[in-house]
């Protein structure tokens, strides 16, 4: 109850200064160890294990919470099963101009084009190699705006970072950077898979770890685009997707917000979910898939599952709901398993697979 209210107070704070200020405190106050560290929910049923990962639990932060490598461990403290830094681009960018990030706080959805701002690979890799985490850390690579071969940013993301990421997750699903959704192509994801594959097997004959390899894909995506998609990760052998970034559509707010970037939180559920589905079942069933998109408490996360997801990943729930939300819905998927009978979260995936694949993938 107490931690309750005093995350209460500390959104109504938080709220009261501009958002990305925000962010920068929040990720100030778990540095500094303001957060108090909680217990994992030690049980069973809710360990996942995915693309050669054991996952303590299914609940991660996304890429974009923690762009430089600052707070991962603060974020596993809080009893997140893994968390994922970044995106992380060869040279550090500032990104577009502020202000770039907007509160929709009767949709609990965020607006941002913040654009890949980020410090560079060279001080993330060395927070990584200097403070190794106890648990699980991804790591998410991008391109340069500037960048006159961006295929040659994403083979330095997996070359500086093979060493110490649990995983890489392949960014090309931003819409704040021009351009880099074109990468989602066939033809030009052939040519990035092929590069960053033979990227990661030059790492591992060094280094003797072979990191599990994802996709992050956009939302916005017709259904012919997720049938290239899913075709060219699977050819090039990938070991996941993570279903989705943010959206450029506004469907489901409540009011008109008239600012450019990628749209988060509660609206994105369906569309992102529907995606999801749609992706599961042409990837069939031992693919790892994250899922992403409106998640902010117990329910939210058991349709995802449901929906197809292996593991889930919040950003936007956790500035509504405040540092706590992991252990919340982690109770809360205990007590589905429970109450549904059965021995692993993983074992109700999929449940409401068809519900969700046979809606329309709007345009």
């Amino acid at each position: 109850m107490m931690a309750q209210i005093f995350d209460q107070i500390g959104r109504w704070a938080a709220f009261q200064m501009e958002p990305e200020k925000a962010h920068g405190l929040a990720i100030a106050a778990l540095k500094s160890g303001l957060l108090k560290p909680r217990a994992h929910i030690a049980d069973a049923c809710l360990s996942v294990d995915v693309a050669g990962l054991s996952f303590p639990n299914p609940v991660g932060v996304a890429a974009g919470f923690d762009k430089n490598a600052e707070a991962y461990q603060p974020l596993l403290n809080l009893g997140f099963g893994f968390t994922e830094v970044g995106t992380l681009t060869p040279r550090a960018q500032v990104g577009n101009p502020k202000p770039r990030v907007f509160r929709l706080e009767a949709d609990k959805g965020v607006i941002n084009r913040l654009g890949f701002n980020n410090e560079g690979h060279a001080p993330a890799h060395a927070q990584l190699l200097r403070h190794r985490p106890t648990g699980l850390v991804g790591v998410n690579i991008g391109a340069n705006k500037d960048s006159e071969d961006r295929v040659a940013d994403y083979v330095a993301g997996i070359e500086v970072f093979a060493d110490v990421a649990s995983y890489f997750t392949v960014n090309v699903s931003s819409p704040n950077t021009p351009g880099l959704r074109d990468l989602q192509t066939r033809e030009n994801l052939r040519v990035l898979l092929d590069q960053v594959g033979d990227a990661r097997a030059r790492a591992e004959a060094a280094s003797k770890r072979k990191p599990p390899l994802f996709l992050k894909i956009a939302p916005d995506v017709t259904e012919g685009d997720l049938d290239d998609i899913c075709q060219e990760v699977l050819d090039q052998g990938l070991d996941g997707m993570i279903v989705s970034n943010t959206t450029l559509s506004r469907a489901g707010l409540t009011a008109d917000k008239d600012e450019a970037g990628g749209l988060s939180g509660k609206p994105l559920f369906d569309r992102s979910t529907i995606a999801l589905a749609k992706v599961r079942q042409r990837v069939g069933k031992e693919l790892a898939l994250i899922g992403v998109g409106g998640i902010d408490d117990a329910p939210s996360a058991l349709m995802k599952i449901r929906a197809g997801a292996d593991l889930i990943q919040l950003y936007t729930g956790i500035i509504y709901q405040g540092p706590h939300v992991a252990q919340e819905i982690c109770t809360g998927l205990q007590k589905a398993c429970q109450s549904e009978g059965v021995k692993r979260i993983g074992d109700l995936r999929d449940s409401a697979l068809d519900d969700w694949a046979r809606r329309v993938l709007a345009p």
